[in-house]
């Protein structure tokens, strides 16, 4: 009667699909027992129902049976378990048990009385109703010193998700109505956690898909601490998510684009259209989106981005490239330059972002065991790699952890570090951060941790029995009060949300205030906008933190527009949290020269030093003056959190700039212990590579041996420096790989350093490595067989073909020395590799034995392939295509087999074949024009109709993207990498615009309309009368080394070639899709257009 997600081989789970199916007439026979069936593939750990048992509902006679119980469970797939009769489970339909008990034994008998269906179908048995706002304020309980109040609940407000307040002390809500499914889109795939891929990108108000959603204001005007006047600022939102007001407007985060809506006359009414700020967002999950936007106190709107969404972020119009990022982060958008960056990676499902009095950020986690994370400007922190797909830098070689907390349950995804002074003072310092799951607000501990903080719970300060408090924002308030947003659900998991178990009319929120004392008031009108310059400074001396980062706000909008008398004076004289902010606003109104930061760098209080460090970084430019004072100023900072902003400061700045401020650091020996600096410092230095030659990092960082000494450089650098030049593998790096081997100035270096080629070489090959790093690391003693090989010594080269010719040595190993027999060009290695191509077992050995003898002269070549021909699978039938089409003779035995009808013609792709007539000989031009005709591909009419057949079947159904991994894996995956799996003869897919669909049907189809810079056919004459095609893999001044379609690397010196030239075409085949059928079309473009890694 129904189904919900579909079976294997075409798997789509379906989790997050709300079914109701209608039973044909007569199909249920009332006053009977009747079975029913569930035919269940399980293919995730989670048992049960997901969200509620089902129900059967008669509408007409509003009566429903809740089916929840022990269902009897049969394993395996016999259909004959669907035609089960009561008897089968030991039930008589004359004596049926009792009905408390029925339910233990899959009977269900209690027939309830049906007002709701919707409400019925998302409860269970026991389930609570949803209270009144009164009735669930009066079930909380919170210690002796705290009392909670309700200041605004629905039916004025609904969904609350943001809390954040204006200067004039009204509250702002981000009400997320139109959660979880965004208006307007039709989703084509969704996967097994719920990352859903939809038909469209929605356009930007004011000509976008009309949503639920809102931005509204709330006011005191009495003053007794409840919010009785509302507006609302702006509605019709679709999926919009937190607001930050400030610069004469409203900033909305509203994935995929972040808005600014303009109001410079404050009237609360947007003075037009908003602009696009930025676009770019992922939409996948909406449950991740762009969260929690707010001022920092440098003058930057800081954000957070949840773990299941990508984002390819731009601004509108702009000719940059887009920065590109998967998963969770802090990012950060500075108005007045507008510019976008990433200010962190990493994290749990970040959905929070809370910045303390010394303005460090911190978000919390969706899992267990922490409260949450510390973030660093530049870091790079944990996150669930197999889901959420690997960190942007692929040589960061670590991460931090989030902060170290005892064994507690799951989660506290947002929290504030309390800084107010109207709670009791034992809550001055501490983390309050709210619980969904377990509907509470917890209260910990913060305790210094190095450069970091861990935590310890302290208690529950606010807790209930009912069970659909679900708290999801918490901020302090213009009060001091502690606000908390509840959206008042029965369940908070977004499965059940996306399944239909929300409730879009429920909201409250609550406050916690000191018990025994008034109410406190909220400041009114008309606020912060009206005061002097002078008294907005006086502002910044309050012990609130509220009231000192709103005062910093206005400061901002006003910028050089501040008239406050001697700023600078007053900094310097100023100590503790009244310079800190002194120094924030003296940066916000302009003040910041490079004359008056060198000065700020002798402040007494480190977190003006560290502060006035990274504001004039941020612009990743400064003179050679103020590098040169920072690089002075690194070798004598006393204080770790400085120390810090140094690295992550000199990760933003040219080589020239930064590498004395990293030599500094490394100085410092007890850093190697500290939580962020040793890696810091590695991701500063790390940044240089590229932009530096090995030649100026050398003599900057390791200039004698007293600095390959040092702890950070022995114990951190020298590994990941070695690791990270070898994991590149273009010629380039290698060669400077083989630069620090040898400016090793002791056998304990060179063995560190040779650990990290180790790593990065593990299930390499050597084959490819240049003569002088071979050469460095024998001298290094790291001369393994292959290396050896590469030297030509007689003995290595005897050895080697040994171990290649024994089945059962390492399979690994046969295939690196194989590989590497196809660049030494010795009788005794071709001979080996004939005999491989003749016996051997392994394919891709054989296939590697192939693509070798394209340099031998051996004329038993030919025959040898074409003999083995017929019992080769893909691979090795691809590279003996590729090696026999290099030379007159071999295409000549080549076609011949195929006019003889040994081999079949479609054996000869369409590229080898012009490859082929590119010799101009006339018998195999003959033999050419008899099988094929003329060789020419489809025409634009044809690939134009290609396509829209193409994108109408993907039009009218969904496709399952853990099938489609397994179909681009055998299609595409031998050239093209996708979330780091597949191989490396095309482009990278994963940061092309796969959403695109337009896009990528037309570069499949018609694969030579447009080739992506550095993917053009070579073509290469070499003076041995082989024509080589392929696309440039790497070059220098020794060698060109093209890949072809076969992936197989040809390494060619300079030397042997007579000519070398680009051709319009691509190394892609045509007709790629030709061999698929609908569904698995579908399936293949789901999961083309997965935002992350399907590992599932």
């Amino acid at each position: 009667v129904g189904a919900n997600g579909t079976f294997p081989p075409r798997f789509r789970s379906g989790l997050g699909e709300n079914g109701g199916f209608d039973l044909p007439a007569g199909l249920l026979q009332p006053g009977q027992l009747n079975t029913i069936a569930i035919r269940v593939y399980q293919n995730d750990p989670r048992p049960n129902f997901s969200v509620a048992p089902p129900v059967l509902v008669e509408t007409q006679r509003k009566q429903g049976i809740r089916l929840e119980g022990n269902w009897q469970y049969g394993p395996g797939d016999e259909s004959a378990w669907a035609l089960a009769v009561p008897s089968d489970f030991g039930l008589d339909p004359d004596a049926l048990p009792d009905e408390a008990v029925s339910s233990t034994r899959g009977l269900y008998l209690r027939i309830d009385t049906v007002e709701d269906i919707e409400q019925y179908a998302t409860r269970r048995n026991g389930d609570t109703d949803p209270l009144s706002p009164q009735d669930a304020l009066s079930r909380f309980t919170t210690p002796a010193d705290l009392r909670v109040e309700l200041v605004l609940s629905d039916p004025v407000i609904a969904q609350p998700l943001f809390m954040t307040w204006d200067d004039r002390g009204r509250l702002w809500l981000a009400e997320y109505r139109q959660y979880p499914d965004p208006a307007g889109l039709t989703m084509i795939s969704r996967d097994t956690f719920l990352r859903s891929v939809y038909d469209k990108v929605p356009p930007p108000p004011p000509n976008h898909f009309r949503g639920a959603d809102r931005i509204t204001i709330h006011e005191d005007t009495d003053e007794d601490g409840v919010y009785d006047t509302h507006k609302t600022f702006v509605d019709g939102l679709n999926i919009a998510t937190s607001c930050a007001i400030g610069r004469d407007g409203v900033y909305i985060t509203n994935p995929p684009y972040l808005l600014f809506y303009p109001d410079r006359d404050g009237d609360d009414i947007p003075d037009g259209d908003p602009e696009v700020l930025l676009e770019g967002f992922g939409l996948e999950d909406s449950h991740s989106v762009i969260n929690s936007l707010r001022f920092g106190p440098d003058g930057w709107l800081y954000g957070a981005q949840g773990s299941t969404v990508t984002a390819v972020v731009r601004r509108p119009g702009s000719e940059e490239p887009p920065i590109r990022t998967a998963g969770q982060q802090i990012w950060r958008y500075h108005p007045e330059r507008r510019v976008f960056e990433v200010f962190a990676e990493g994290g749990g499902n970040t959905f929070g972002c809370e910045i303390d009095a010394h303005g460090r950020i911190y978000s919390g986690h969706n899992g267990g065991d922490t409260r949450g994370f510390h973030y660093v400007q530049g870091g790079y922190y944990r996150k669930g790699f197999g889901k959420h797909g690997p960190l942007s830098n692929p040589y960061a070689f670590g991460f931090f952890e989030n902060m170290k907390h005892h064994s507690v349950a799951r989660f506290t995804h947002n929290f504030i570090i309390y800084e107010e002074g109207l709670l009791p003072d034992r809550f001055s310092g501490k983390l309050l951060g709210i619980e969904p799951l377990q509907g509470q607000v917890v209260l910990s501990d913060v305790r210094p941790d190095r450069s970091s903080f861990q935590t310890e719970d302290i208690e529950r300060v606010l807790k209930t029995d009912d069970p659909w408090f679900r708290p999801v924002d918490i901020k302090a308030g213009p009060d001091g009060s502690v606000y908390v947003a509840d959206m008042y659900e029965q369940r908070i998991d977004h499965s059940s949300h996306y399944a239909g178990r929300i409730d879009r009319t429920s909201g409250r929120i609550y406050r916690l205030v000191p018990a025994g004392k008034p109410s406190p008031a909220v400041r009114r009108a008309p606020g912060m906008q009206t005061w002097s310059d002078e008294r907005l400074l006086e502002e910044l001396q309050s012990p609130a933190k509220w009231k000192r980062q709103s005062a910093l706000r206005v400061i901002g909008d006003r910028g050089s527009r501040f008239e406050a008398a001697n700023l600078e004076q007053r900094l310097a004289k100023a100590a503790g949290q009244d310079a800190l902010e002194l120094l924030w606003a003296f940066h916000l109104t302009g003040g910041l020269t490079e004359e008056a930061a060198l000065r700020l760098l002798k402040h007494p209080d480190p977190f003006v030093r560290a502060w006035t460090i990274r504001m004039i970084c941020d612009e990743h430019q400064i003179s050679q003056r103020s590098a040169a004072a920072l690089a002075v100023h690194a070798q004598h900072e006393g204080y770790i959190e400085v120390r810090t902003q140094l690295a992550s400061s000199a990760k933003r700045l040219p080589p020239a700039l930064a590498l004395p401020i990293i030599n500094a650091l490394l100085n410092y020996d007890e850093d190697v212990s500290d939580i962020h600096q040793p890696l810091l410092i590695w991701w500063a230095l790390e940044a240089q590579v590229g932009p530096a030659t090995m030649a100026e990092i050398l003599p900057a960082i390791l200039a004698d041996a007293g600095a390959w000494q040092r702890p950070m450089v022995r114990q951190v650098i020298l590994e990941r420096l070695m690791k990270r030049y070898a994991l590149s593998g273009t010629r380039e790096d290698l060669m400077a790989a083989a630069a620090v081997l040898q400016a090793a100035p002791d056998r304990a270096a060179a063995d560190t350093l040779l650990k990290g080629f180790e790593e990065a070489f593990q299930g390499r090959s050597l084959a490819g490595i240049p003569d002088e790093l071979a050469t460095a690391i024998a001298d290094s003693g790291g001369g393994s067989l292959a290396l050896r090989v590469r030297q030509g010594q007689p003995e290595a080269v005897a050895e080697a073909v040994q171990v290649a010719r024994d089945p059962q040595a390492d399979q690994r190993t046969r295939r690196q020395l194989v590989e590497l027999f196809g660049q030494v060009s010795l009788p005794t290695v071709h001979e080996a590799l004939l005999q491989l191509v003749e016996t051997d077992k392994s394919e891709d050995l054989v296939a590697a034995a192939i693509s070798g003898l394209q340099t031998s002269q051996d004329p038993r070549t030919a025959e040898i392939i074409l003999t083995r021909y017929a019992t080769l699978g893909e691979t090795a039938r691809l590279a003996a295509e590729s090696t026999l089409s290099s030379r007159l003779d071999w295409s000549r035995r080549l076609l011949k087999a195929v006019d003889q009808g040994m081999i079949p013609g479609t054996a000869i792709s369409e590229q080898s074949l012009r490859k082929i007539l590119l010799f101009a000989d006339p018998g195999v031009n003959q033999i050419i024009a008899r099988q094929y005709g003329e060789v020419a591909g489809a025409s634009t009419d044809q690939m134009r109709a290609e396509m829209d057949r193409i994108a109408q079947i993907l039009s009218t159904g969904t496709g399952n993207p853990k099938t489609g991994k397994v179909l681009f894996m055998k299609n595409c995956g031998r050239c093209h990498l996708l979330f780091e799996e597949g191989g490396k003869v095309g482009p990278d897919l994963t940061p092309f615009a796969r959403t695109d669909l337009n896009r990528m049907l037309s570069n499949i189809v018609n694969p030579n309309l447009e080739i992506r810079e550095g993917f053009e056919t070579q073509l290469i004459l070499t003076n041995d009368g082989r024509i080589l095609t392929g696309f440039l893999a790497d070059r220098d001044t020794q060698v060109v080394i093209l890949r072809g379609v076969d992936g197989q690397n040809v390494i060619v010196r300079h030397d042997d070639i007579d000519e070398m030239r680009a051709v319009p075409q691509s190394v892609m085949p045509e007709g790629t899709l030709k061999e698929l059928n609908e569904q698995q079309l579908r399936d293949l473009f789901a999961y083309l257009r997965a935002s992350q890694p399907v590992n599932y």
